[in-house]
Order: structure tokens, then C-alpha cells, then sequence
């Protein structure tokens, strides 16, 4: 029952705006200034819901999404709900909003720390790759040959079955317990039966 009431709340509250907006269409300027002040509180809670750790930019944003329905108010067609099409100009100026906030949080990553700068080199990958290949050389070939050639390489299992002379099962067992074994070598603690 109580969704039925909610339900009849929501279809009211979406004929009292249309109303709204249609007599402001029809050249009612008080009934338009009504319905943009009622959809604002609606926007805003919208907007409140998705931007709850930017509280401060909210306001920007629901002045954006009530410019846009001002700016698109002669697309709308009375036969259509307003709400979705409100919501479409809503999610349009939010997605618009993070993708751009997105962008300048990448580009605006401070420089303030001079020892951040050189606490890392392009040198680590290589190192990274020799690194692995000691722990590869330490493991049986049954393991290494399937994590080089299906993990680091991309070959399929069968492809590497037919490179490696192994059954499909044996280079998947293989890969398994070749995984474990290099991360109980990275822990330091290789067994004799992972061999």
C-alpha cells in the first residue's frame, strides 16, 4: 500500500510540474519561474545524492542542469514524462561535470615535492622484468615454460601444450602451481614440493 501512495505522490508531483512548464510554455512567465524554483529542489537532492563529497559544487552544477532545461524547454513534448526527460539533461550535466573533473584532477597533480619526482625511474620495469626472470630460472620448467609462454607471452594453453610437448592439463596444473611457488619465492619460503 505504501508504495502505491509513494507511487501517487510521484505521478502528482510529475503532473504539477508538466502543468508548470506548460503554462510557462504558453507564455505564463510567474507559472515558469514556479516550475524552475520547484524543480530545483528536486535537482538538487539528485544532485546531493551523487556528489555527496563535493557539497560545495553542487550549487554550480544545479545552476548548469536548470540552464540546460531552460535552454531545451522547446524540445520538450507535452506526451512525453518530464521527469525523464529532466533526468536526461541531469545525468548529461553530471557525466558532462565528472568526466571534466576528472580531466583537471589528472592534469592538476602537484609538483610540490622535488623528491617525489626523483623517487622513481623509468629504469623499474627493467628491473621489474629482471627481477621475475631470477624467480622464473628458480622454478621447474614444467612451471616456468607455461607462466612465460601463457602468462608473459599470451599464447593459448593448447599452443603452449603443442610448444612444450605438455597436455592442455598438465600446462594448466603448471601455471598453477608455478604461480604459487612464485609467490611463496617473493614471501621467501619455497618448498622442495612445489618441484
Amino acid at each position: 500500500m505504501q508504495r502505491t501512495n509513494s507511487q501517487a505522490v510521484l505521478d502528482a508531483r510529475e503532473a504539477q510540474l508538466q502543468a508548470l512548464l506548460l503554462a510557462g510554455l504558453a507564455g505564463d512567465a510567474q507559472a515558469y519561474r514556479a516550475f524552475l524554483a520547484a524543480l530545483a529542489l528536486h535537482i538538487r537532492a539528485f544532485l546531493r545524492r551523487r556528489l555527496a563529497s563535493r557539497p560545495a559544487e553542487i550549487e554550480d552544477l544545479l545552476q548548469e542542469v536548470l540552464l540546460a532545461v531552460h535552454n531545451a524547454r522547446h524540445t520538450y513534448q507535452a506526451r512525453q514524462p518530464l521527469t525523464a526527460w529532466v533526468q536526461a539533461i541531469a545525468r548529461y550535466k553530471l557525466v558532462d561535470y565528472l568526466r571534466n573533473r576528472a580531466r583537471l584532477d589528472a592534469h592538476s597533480a602537484p609538483l610540490d615535492d622535488d623528491a617525489e619526482l626523483f623517487a622513481s625511474s623509468d629504469a623499474e620495469p627493467a628491473e621489474a622484468s629482471r627481477d621475475l626472470a631470477k624467480l622464473l630460472q628458480q622454478l621447474p620448467e614444467r612451471q616456468r615454460l607455461p607462466i612465460v609462454h601463457v602468462k608473459l607471452q599470451g599464447l593459448s594453453v593448447e599452443e603452449t601444450a603443442q610448444l612444450t610437448g605438455l597436455s592442455s592439463s598438465a600446462v594448466k596444473v603448471g601455471i598453477h602451481r608455478g604461480l604459487k611457488a612464485l609467490a611463496r619465492l617473493i614471501g621467501g619460503k619455497y618448498d622442495d614440493e612445489d618441484r
